[in-house]
């Protein structure tokens, strides 16, 4: 499978990546949160000899140890959606199991032992779902898991408990946001158990109109019931987000124009420039991309720069570290060099 940066989808396609994560822990151990460090790498060691003998050998897979990773490296990490901050904040006790590819990362010791995770381009749940599902089958011949037969799987924090399947989508919505119908969309979703968050999932904000999607109950409805579901209500989605879209452009298609080229002018041009900025910036020339008004732009290079611009992955990438203003000039240096 691609990684979702440079999988391929349709120009006026709005979501950017599926991502379907399940959350599983250990009989006979503590919630991560109790184990001290033997013990937590104890359960690293576990996990690591059933996975490599596991018949999953599709891909190349490595072992990543928290405790050996300094922080830009870690944060890195988490800026390319491999692992989340609670495994950084478990650094001692915590590792990761990810492919070659980097759509596929196995959190260990994370709220949970484990949190299983693939991360696909454009909108395709199922396909993440069957091949997470797949190396979650093959780690049960080897590890017994915390169910109950009445409960299901059983989690550190009770709203995973069940399925412990979390699915979301990465969508782009500027229209949405500019209308304001973004806040009501967020107590709709409440109510079909459903959240919004921004970027970088929870706490996080919906920097460059981009969104994370996901589901909230996890005990009654199966993984299928689950992403299923989620497809419905995205699909619904992305249709009110380009209505929206169509209304702007029939009603202020100039003005609607004129943000897009303006952004692109400043993207190409500035010397310095902060990631909020860029972000808000981009998100203006990847929907001037996705409705065809720019024609010249590879969506895969807009989905590359939601990364290599971000503090820790610009650092580790220029193998130096910076403070905040040479960060800004860095950052317009590589978006500038990305639009030549």
């Amino acid at each position: 499978m691609e990684n979702w940066i440079k999988a391929e989808t349709s120009r006026e396609d709005i979501v950017i990546s599926s991502r379907v994560r399940l959350a599983r822990n250990l009989k006979n151990y503590s919630f991560p949160n109790k184990l001290d460090r033997d013990k937590g790498r104890e359960v690293v060691k576990r996990v690591e000899e059933a996975f490599n003998k596991s018949a999953y050998i599709e891909e190349n897979f490595k072992s990543l140890y928290m405790w050996d990773s300094d922080e830009i490296t870690s944060k890195s990490f988490l800026e390319r959606h491999l692992i989340s901050d609670k495994l950084i904040i478990n650094k001692e006790k915590a590792a990761f199991i990810k492919d070659n590819n980097e759509t596929i990362s196995i959190m260990i010791n994370e709220e949970d032992h484990l949190r299983l995770q693939c991360i696909v381009g454009g909108l395709n749940l199922k396909e993440a779902y069957n091949e997470i599902n797949k190396i979650d089958n093959l780690l049960e011949e080897s590890l017994d898991f915390a169910y109950d037969k009445d409960l299901g799987y059983l989690t550190t924090c009770p709203t995973n408990v069940g399925t412990g399947l979390r699915a979301s989508v990465m969508i782009h919505l500027p229209a949405l946001t500019k209308s304001g119908a973004i806040d009501g969309m967020v107590n709709m979703l409440s109510k079909m158990g459903l959240t919004i968050r921004g970027l970088f999932g929870e706490g996080s904000k919906g920097y460059g109109n981009i969104y994370q999607i996901s589901n909230q109950v996890t005990l009654g409805p199966s993984e299928e019931e689950i992403i299923d579901n989620l497809l419905a209500v995205i699909n619904n989605i992305i249709v009110e987000e380009k209505l929206a879209r169509e209304k702007y452009i029939k009603s202020y298609e100039y003005e609607t124009k004129d943000s897009i080229m303006r952004s692109l002018g400043i993207l190409r041009y500035a010397l310095v420039i902060t990631a909020k900025e860029a972000l808000n910036l981009l998100s203006y020339v990847r929907l001037g991309t996705e409705m065809d008004i720019i024609k010249d732009i590879d969506k895969k290079k807009l989905n590359s720069l939601l990364v290599e611009i971000l503090s820790a992955t610009m650092q580790l990438n220029s193998g130096a570290v910076m403070n905040e203003r040479e960060r800004d000039i860095k950052r317009a240096e590589i978006i500038r060099n990305s639009f030549k």
